[in-house]
């Protein structure tokens, strides 16, 4: 394989920089002197707006119409917000309350808060899932996150953190590349290089993030932390497969919503986590969000190799062409 095939799969760099960031962790040699929290935190804010910034911009103006298409946009706020924010959200209130727990449990907010990655969109197209669906509903449910991030952090949160700060993040997080983006549409941008960058930039952030994450030395917490992403991403994703399989739903649309229901915004939580929190308790707050990494890596490992193998996809599909099946959102 060549050297260019892995520096744009996602999954490859992500593992490779977990691995990185596990040996810079342990070793004690991160450079917490000079890659202060301060600049962490405007650091990871800066490269996630612009990857965003560029991850928008390739979703065109055409079908973005809330109210004409309704019915798509309710089924993806429902999976990738509501739904989707669950089992953090319950897992964070039983952790809290609990001896050990109550430092690493807030970093379960900011992963309940985030909104499914923006790379839905192409992994939907790759993986012939309901693209049109997946780019608006990309659109609507980022637009939405304005409110939502806040609501959330708000509602768990609000007494021990600033919420403008959380409103200013949440703007040049989202906000400012929601506008930006959309006034370089039509700037053309190469694949492969955009590939490459976003996933250097993916890498860059897991580094800087699980570096400093300031682990338990109780393996145990951390174990716990790991099951409740195994929960998150292996339990939602695997259950919406199965009951949609047995509704009949169509291989398009089962595409898109798993990768929704079970495909957060990584970066995101980790740019409110290290912009919210302060001293310390940005490190403890990182361990859901490290433990998730982990387990989404492996996630999307099982994604591309088993669930939505080439194999199985053209088996799908063939037998939804037979049934008659097809896509129903409008």
């Amino acid at each position: 394989m060549k050297a260019i095939n892995l520096v744009c799969s996602t999954a490859f760099m992500m593992g490779a920089a977990l691995v990185i960031s596990l040996l810079t962790n342990v070793s004690g040699i991160f450079p917490d002197d000079v890659l202060t929290s301060d600049i962490r935190s405007n650091l990871t804010i800066f490269l996630l707006a612009v990857m965003l910034t560029i991850t928008l911009s390739r979703i065109p103006f055409r079908n973005l119409d809330p109210v004409k298409n309704y019915r798509s946009v309710i089924r993806a706020v429902l999976l990738g917000l509501v739904f989707a924010s669950v089992i953090p959200l319950a897992a964070y209130y039983i952790l809290n309350s609990m001896d050990g727990y109550e430092a690493y449990a807030k970093g379960l907010v900011f992963l309940a808060a985030t909104p499914f990655a923006a790379s839905v969109g192409p992994l939907s197209l790759i993986l012939r899932g309901d693209l049109e669906h997946a780019l608006r509903s990309t659109i609507i449910v980022y637009v939405i996150s304005l409110v939502w991030i806040p609501f959330i952090i708000w509602l768990t949160l609000g007494e021990i953190v600033d919420m403008t700060k959380v409103v200013i993040t949440v703007i040049e997080l989202i906000g400012v590349p929601l506008v930006v983006s959309r006034l370089i549409t039509k700037v053309k941008i190469d694949k492969t290089v955009m590939s490459v960058v976003l996933n250097c930039v993916i890498a860059f952030l897991v580094w800087l993030s699980v570096s400093s994450t300031n682990f338990p030395k109780d393996m145990v917490i951390l174990v716990v932390f790991m099951f409740v992403a195994f929960l998150r991403d292996f339990g939602l994703g695997s259950a919406t497969e199965v009951m949609e399989k047995k509704s009949g739903i169509p291989w398009s649309q089962r595409v898109t919503d798993i990768l929704m229901i079970s495909y957060k915004n990584k970066g995101i939580a980790i740019a409110l986590c290290v912009s919210v929190m302060t001293g310390p308790a940005i490190g403890s707050a990182m361990v859901p969000i490290a433990a998730s990494i982990v387990i989404e890596i492996i996630w999307v490992a099982f994604m591309d190799s088993v669930l939505f193998s080439k194999k199985r996809m053209n088996r799908e599909l063939e037998a939804d062409r037979e049934a008659g099946l097809h896509q129903t959102w409008e």
